[in-house]
């Protein structure tokens, strides 16, 4: 294989029919270029599901509260359905061997954030330290808020990465005070999200800091939570049906009434995220095949093509000494040489074009178009293995001919 001569003599070959060549060539490398180009967009489709999931623990269970649109029980319809502390005792005293973690939220947006020369808006929640993992908000400087925090009511706040960047640069948050619509808290953490940007501008102080700020009583704006993880998609779906059902009864709610009190658990996304996911796999997979068949259909034909053209100089290579397993030798070689350089050329192509285009596709809910380069590399590798027996079968028979006949061959 390492031969210098065979090498120079399959080099001259293909220079001498570069039509043939670069016909052979750009077969393959469209084959593959277009595999590599569904395979990223599709891999995308499945990164924008991922990340949509990201930003809240996958066991997650979130409860709003709205108005209601029914009469019930001698109650108008239009009722407003407020939270409070007491909510907070009924869900962990019902409840209390199905919780994991579990956090009240008070929400204060637009609050006016201010350091020094600098300034900015955010959203400020007031949450229990079992909040951190229901968002999950990794600390990368500082800590999170503590039981203590709580207690003490104290004004500290944790801070996104984007919110100490916008605030103070290149600078350290921790430890300086930060000015939120006129009062000052302490800044004893800063954390990252994996949900992105708009989770990273959040603010989090302890319930009890936001609620007696915020609030001049005991209301609570909504409820997270996360149940315990050794539970089923179908037990944690029957939890939550449950959760709803005693709320609604607490509150007086028509259990009918779909507005007034929305309870959202994210298994019955993640469930539905699975099925999609499993849906574009299989869609993926059988564009991939499909377009692998194509290229493998046309790397045969013009490997037949090729040892059919090439029959007289069979021939007269048989005539001067040349042994059919060095002509078949020849042939395979070439056709594994054009079809791996090729077969990369495609695929560098296809990096490229999913490179330059990945960030314009977003907005068709398309992230990060990738693919994994073993994929592609197997692709490329099948169409090699195709190519080669594409090319052997015709060439063994050709190497068979005889020389005479080969050289009176039409």
């Amino acid at each position: 294989m390492f031969d210098l001569d065979r090498w120079r003599e399959i080099f001259q070959t293909l220079s001498k029919n570069k039509l043939r060549t670069i016909l052979s060539g750009f077969t393959i490398a469209f084959a593959i270029l277009l595999f590599t180009l569904l395979f990223g967009i599709g891999n995308g489709l499945k990164h924008s599901f991922e990340r949509e999931f990201a930003g809240d623990a996958q066991n997650s269970v979130y409860i709003r509260s709205g108005r209601t649109t029914k009469p019930y029980k001698g109650l108008q319809s239009g009722r407003k359905i407020q939270f409070k502390n007491d909510d907070t005792y009924f869900i962990n005293k019902e409840f209390e061997d199905k919780i994991q973690f579990f956090s009240p939220n008070i929400e204060r947006r637009n609050v006016q954030a201010v350091y020094k020369g600098e300034q900015n808006r955010y959203t400020v929640r007031g949450v229990y330290p079992d909040y951190q993992p229901l968002e999950s908000a990794v600390i990368q400087d500082g800590r999170f808020l503590s039981v203590l925090d709580l207690k003490k009511r104290a004004k500290v706040i944790a801070i996104g990465r984007l919110v100490e960047k916008d605030l103070f640069g290149e600078l350290s948050a921790m430890g300086k005070n930060i000015n939120l619509d006129g009062i000052s808290y302490k800044v004893i953490g800063v954390f990252n999200d994996p949900g992105g940007d708009g989770d990273e501008r959040h603010i989090y102080t302890p319930f009890t800091t936001a609620q007696g700020m915020y609030r001049n009583n005991d209301e609570i704006d909504r409820f997270g939570l996360t149940y315990n993880p050794k539970l089923s998609v179908d037990e944690s779906l029957a939890f939550t049906n449950l959760l709803t059902k005693l709320l609604k009864e607490k509150h007086n709610i028509d259990p009918r009434d779909q507005s007034a009190l929305r309870v959202q658990n994210y298994a019955e996304g993640t469930k539905q995220v699975q099925a999609i996911m499993m849906a574009l796999n299989v869609i993926i997979l059988f564009i991939g095949i499909g377009t692998l068949i194509a290229g493998v259909i046309g790397i045969s034909n013009i490997m037949v093509y090729i040892v059919k053209e090439r029959t007289k100089e069979f021939g007269i290579r048989k005539a001067i000494g040349a042994t059919p397993k060095s002509i078949i030798g020849m042939i395979m070689l070439e056709s594994i040489f054009v079809t791996a350089i090729a077969g990369y050329a495609g695929l560098l192509i296809g990096v490229f074009i999913l490179k330059a285009i990945g960030d314009s596709l977003e907005k068709y809910f398309i992230v990060n178009p990738s693919v994994e380069t073993y994929v592609v590399v197997g692709a490329t590798i099948i169409l090699i293995i195709a190519g080669t027996i594409a090319g052997y079968i015709p060439a063994k028979r050709a190497a068979r001919i005889k020389p005479i006949e080969a050289l009176n061959d039409e």
